[in-house]
């Protein structure tokens, strides 16, 4: 994934920022939490930080291509960052992105979440009596 791709695609989810900082990264925010860090790359590969669950994160640390987030990782956080392709291809980082999103979305205050229109439940039917 190129940098124009990755920039593309997370500023398609609804209500991100984008906004470059930490020596050129490419930081894309829902409601004003990271959700994706991209930038820093090996010549070919763009490297993406994302967070995860914490079964993602064990299962994801130890694969070719990927590697706890430097920083993140370190403090008890479950970030991964790809730093290849060999493990996980370009529409699989998509998943996690998304899953990235929704997770850090979880984690704002419940009015962010209602001025946002995220993770709203829809009212339950009302039920039928016999």
């Amino acid at each position: 994934m190129r940098l124009e791709e990755y920039n593309k695609f997370c500023g398609a989810l609804a209500h991100t920022t984008h906004v470059v900082q930490w020596g050129d990264a490419h930081v894309w925010k829902i409601g004003g939490k990271v959700f994706a860090i991209g930038g820093w790359n090996d010549g070919e590969t763009l490297f993406v930080t994302f967070k995860c669950s914490k079964t993602s994160f064990e299962m994801l640390k130890e694969q070719e291509g990927l590697r706890p987030a430097p920083y993140l990782a370190s403090r008890g956080f479950s970030w991964i960052q790809r730093t290849g392709v060999e493990t996980l291809d370009d529409e699989g980082l998509q998943d996690y992105l998304k899953e990235s999103y929704r997770l850090v979305s979880l984690g704002l205050t419940k009015k962010k979440q209602k001025e946002l229109g995220l993770n709203q439940e829809e009212p339950a039917a009302p039920s039928q009596q016999d």
